[in-house]
């Protein structure tokens, strides 16, 4: 079995994984100067120290991704690159707040993102879903505006909060998540990856979060783990990444194990593929080195990541057709 042939990627943002050559193309383009090869810029140094770290790594990327072309571009080929790598399902996600730097308004930056994830998927066949993030510094105006602007486009499925978490609270955001939820959106919120387990309770009480991103730090929380199980919350791994923020010491250390035998759903996915440098095939690798993964673990995790898919309800049968049919 190659496990490639049915991948399901749920955590995987859109500017973190354009290509160090269309950063280049679309900065000549632009007439922006990059001070170093993009492929220096956008990916994380050996020795990155934390999330903060981390993330400035996508501000190359930011800086090219302010017109509707180059939008378009880096969503489809991020399907480009979820086809070559074997995936069925991927979702995409970003904050559309990161791109209004030359007066696109968010609703201009969401159609050119949707446009370019449904060329991609015209042309490769892999199932797309969008989940558009806020900032979590972000005051709520800002969430409010993201929830309005996702609800008023049908190609947007989910919201969801990103990045620092030490010490920027997510309650405050609690009303925005409501009424994202109102509206039928589906929640993702990023926690429990660079702050305790405990911000994962609010993401799951205060927020409604069917979902998280990392969460890493509820193997801390034995009584956390359990609410996880019982109520069907998959924690959206990103291994890799999760040692290059030192959410975790090494891979060696990567409590995915441990979560797994608890009961406690998982996926797998990448977080920024250009950043991290890894594909959905290198983590099972890595995986498979450090903890002896086969096949039907991977078949495990990875059916973990399609039933807790952001899925229209029209679209899932297929998928699932899929899925089944290249499992070997």
């Amino acid at each position: 079995m190659t496990p490639r042939r049915k991948a399901v990627e749920l955590h995987c943002h859109l500017d973190g994984c354009v290509l160090p050559d269309t950063i280049e193309a679309l900065a000549r383009e632009q007439g922006v100067e990059l001070p170093r090869p993009a492929a220096e810029l956008a990916t994380v140094r050996p020795g990155c120290s934390s999330l903060i770290e981390y993330i400035s790594a996508i501000d190359v990327a930011l800086a090219v991704l302010q017109t509707p072309e180059a939008l378009f571009r880096a969503a489809t080929e991020l399907v480009d690159q979820w086809a070559a790598d074997g995936v069925l399902h991927g979702e995409a996600r970003f904050a559309p707040e990161l791109h209004l730097r030359r007066g696109l308004t968010m609703a201009e930056v969401v159609a050119a993102v949707a446009d370019g994830l449904r060329d991609g998927a015209a042309r490769t066949g892999v199932d797309t879903s969008l989940i558009l993030s806020w900032m979590r510094p972000s005051p709520p105006a800002v969430s409010w505006r993201v929830v309005e602007t996702a609800a008023a486009n049908p190609d947007v499925i989910g919201v969801d909060i990103a990045g620092p978490e030490v010490g920027v609270p997510l309650v405050p955001h609690a009303d925005a998540m409501r009424a994202a939820r109102d509206a039928g959106l589906r929640v993702t919120v990023h926690a429990g990856e660079a702050d305790t387990a405990r911000e994962m309770w609010e993401a799951i009480d205060e927020l409604g979060a069917e979902r998280i991103g990392h969460g890493v730090k509820a193997v801390h929380d034995p009584v956390l783990m359990w609410r996880l199980a019982a109520d069907t919350i998959t924690l959206e791994l990103c291994p890799t990444s999760n040692v290059q923020t030192t959410a975790v010491a090494s891979l060696a250390e990567h409590p995915i194990e441990t979560l797994r035998h608890a009961g406690v759903p998982i996926s797998l996915s990448t977080d920024c593929r250009t950043t991290s440098g890894v594909t959905i095939e290198d983590e099972y690798r890595s995986l498979q080195a450090a903890f002896g993964w086969d096949a039907s673990v991977w078949n495990e995790t990875q059916g973990s990541a399609l039933r807790a898919a952001f899925l229209p309800a029209e679209r899932r049968p297929a998928v699932e057709e899929r899925f089944a049919t290249s499992v070997r």
